[in-house]
């Protein structure tokens, strides 16, 4: 079990609820969590005409994983005007790829161009979600012993939204500095510091550049090679931009060029096929143009199928491996010890500060806590196998509760918010249906969602995903619980009809 150091970490287990409960008056809907997804569903509600939202943060402030991670260098590897919504373009964006802090911008002009925090209640952390079958409502329960309810709820707190540091032997005894990724210390002073970073990840190879520049030695420990690809990364003219503020469908068609250039990148990287190796080509390629070193290159090469993992991107990550005051160390770890780190071979590499590039609590076979249905049934239960749901969205049993990222909505090659914007549009179409039609329950089928998953599950078979590596995407036992087997058209083309045959309605 990995240790969480997430601010108001969620635990697994029943709260304890304080003595006075302070329950409040239900809303239509319900929403946990205040970053891109909650506030994305709280606007195409607003759109739709519903107006009765309440959305819980555990936080001071939205944003959730953009909110969280602002390590050196931090930015995303979709291109900014994909990694936006549609209905909501920002024409300012100041690069191709732009860094944490300008998406956590984007995330505030959301709520202060739709008007949404009248809906959010700060330093709401829940605790215990539960189902009322006699009154149809799901109710919340937070830390502070609140009770807020709702005819409907959206889980919209992130796959990636309790970070943890790693199970690791030893890591406990160590009596120097520890940062996690995912909560930064912007107040230690790296320089003239010996630094470990445990990682070579998505996370990793933006932080490791940056820190190079600082501090007196670097060591990166790296398990397993990455698929490492160039970044088409540039400054946006201002030009650009203010073609994009006066004529607005010129950023559409941008995006719509950007969105079918990664969806052919689903032919190299979810299935093997002639593209792949084309892919695994420029890859080496651009190993070969950026490092020089025979012997280093070899321990930078992946053994394995591109895409089975996450692919990475950057221009930095080789050349920063090969500045004087970087170690590349590719011995595993066998303990973390007093004063460093120790590898197999038995070598203690001794560090003022270890940075701690991976680890999340990824919530692949169960929830960030307790979520309690019909006949008491729980959540955590029913996905000890496997994490499972209809079309990513609806789990059978648990009535009126729609997902974000559910099981098996991660693309491989496109934005998530392509993805998510469908799912944020089928879960209005729900909800409209319960409010409209007054149902007590909506709940999907279970013989419709088992079939539907292990249709998912034997396309999986035949991706790259599961073609013989071990990633995050993957439980222990080897379960795709994460990843959608195929474009984000065909995504999207499901979650456009909503089929009431598919679910058990019961009138209120």
């Amino acid at each position: 079990m990995a240790k969480s150091i997430a601010d108001d970490s969620a635990g697994t287990s029943t709260p304890a609820v304080p003595d006075k409960t302070v329950t409040h008056k239900p809303a239509a809907v319900l929403i946990v969590g205040a970053g891109f997804a909650g506030l994305g569903m709280a606007i195409r509600l607003q759109q739709a005409g519903i107006n009765d939202i309440v959305i819980l943060e555990r936080s001071t402030e939205v944003g959730g994983t953009w909110r969280d991670n602002q390590y050196p260098g931090a930015a995303c590897d979709i291109p900014s005007n994909l990694y936006s919504y549609s209905f909501a373009q920002n024409p300012d964006w100041s690069r191709s790829f732009s860094g944490s802090r300008e998406i956590l911008g984007y995330i505030h002009h959301l709520v202060k161009e739709f008007g949404l925090d009248r809906y959010i209640r700060f330093g709401k952390n829940v605790e215990q979600l539960e189902f009322d079958e006699r009154k149809g409502l799901w109710s919340a329960t937070t830390s502070q012993g609140e009770v807020f309810s709702g005819r409907s709820a959206v889980m919209a707190q992130g796959p990636l939204s309790n970070a943890s540091f790693p199970d690791m032997p030893g890591i406990e005894q160590y009596k120097g500095h520890k940062i996690h990724s995912a909560r930064w210390d912007h107040g230690y002073d790296f320089r003239g510091k010996k630094v470990a970073v445990i990682g070579t990840g998505a996370s990793a190879i933006q932080i490791i550049p940056e820190l190079v520049k600082e501090v007196e030695h670097l060591t990166v420990f790296q398990r397993t090679p990455g698929w490492v690809m160039p970044r088409p990364d540039f400054e946006t003219p201002e030009w650009n931009k203010e073609i994009f503020r006066k004529l607005p469908f010129t950023q559409s068609v941008l995006r719509q060029a950007l969105y079918l250039a990664h969806e052919s990148m689903a032919l190299a990287v979810i299935w093997s096929s002639p593209l792949t190796r084309i892919a695994e080509r420029v890859g080496r390629w651009h190993l070969h143009s950026q490092v020089k070193d025979r012997w280093m290159r070899r321990q930078l090469t992946p053994n394995y199928r591109i895409g089975c993992k996450r692919v990475l991107i950057s221009n930095d990550y080789y050349p920063a491996l090969q500045k004087p005051n970087c170690k590349l160390i590719t011995w595993p770890i066998y303990t973390l010890c007093e004063n460093g780190i120790r590898s197999v071979e038995g070598i203690e590499h001794q560090f003022d500060c270890i940075v701690f590039a991976t680890g999340f609590e990824v919530s692949k076979a169960g929830s960030p806590f307790p979520v309690i249905g019909v006949g008491g049934r729980q959540l955590n239960d029913d996905w000890s196998r496997g994490a499972q749901a209809y079309k990513s969205i609806n789990v059978a049993g648990y009535p009126n509760l729609f997902f974000t990222f559910g099981p098996n909505s991660g693309p491989g090659h496109n934005s998530a918010l392509v993805y998510m914007e469908s799912q944020l549009d089928y879960a209005v179409r729900g909800i409209r249906k319960i409010l409209g039609e007054n149902l007590k329950m909506l709940d999907v089928k279970p013989h419709v969602q088992k079939q539907y998953n292990e249709g998912i599950q034997k396309r999986l078979a035949k991706t790259n995903w599961n073609s013989g590596c071990m990633s995050w995407y993957l439980t222990e036992d080897g379960f795709n619980a994460t990843m959608y087997p195929g474009f984000a058209t065909q995504y999207a083309n499901q979650m456009k009809e909503f089929r009431d045959k598919d679910y058990l309605l019961v009138p209120g």
